[in-house]
């Protein structure tokens, strides 16, 4: 079992940065691969970003890369998500997912563990 709890959302304007934490307990982050999803209001939740165990390998939505890099410390017990160069349609939850596997996916039915998610607002 992993308990993942994300925070850092908040409002900022547009052009702004924010960093999100998801930080991992139950087991150790290093055995899991994780990555981030979103979910603005009325829509499907949507891959975001997602990093392998070793951290070795990353995978970026198109709508993100450039803007957003994603990260993890294994000796914390967690995955970050800068973001950088925000707009308004990055207004979503961000959700914090993690599985038991090796390498990453974008598709969110293959993640086993969530988190409650974090709100990012950003403001034009």
């Amino acid at each position: 079992q992993v308990l993942l709890v994300e925070s850092g959302g908040g409002l900022v304007q547009a052009g702004g940065s924010l960093r999100l934490s998801c930080t991992a307990s139950g087991r150790t982050v290093s055995s899991v691969a994780m990555a981030w999803f979103r979910q603005a209001p009325g829509k499907e939740r949507d891959f975001v970003a997602a990093v392998a165990r070793s951290g070795s390998s990353t995978l970026y939505a198109d709508s993100v890369k450039g803007r957003f890099t994603i990260t993890r410390d294994n000796a914390k017990n967690a995955a970050y998500l800068q973001m950088n160069s925000l707009k308004p349609e990055d207004t979503a939850v961000y959700y914090c997912a993690a599985r038991t596997v090796l390498g990453v996916s974008a598709n969110r039915g293959r993640y086993d563990y969530w988190g409650q998610g974090t709100q990012v607002t950003v403001s034009s």
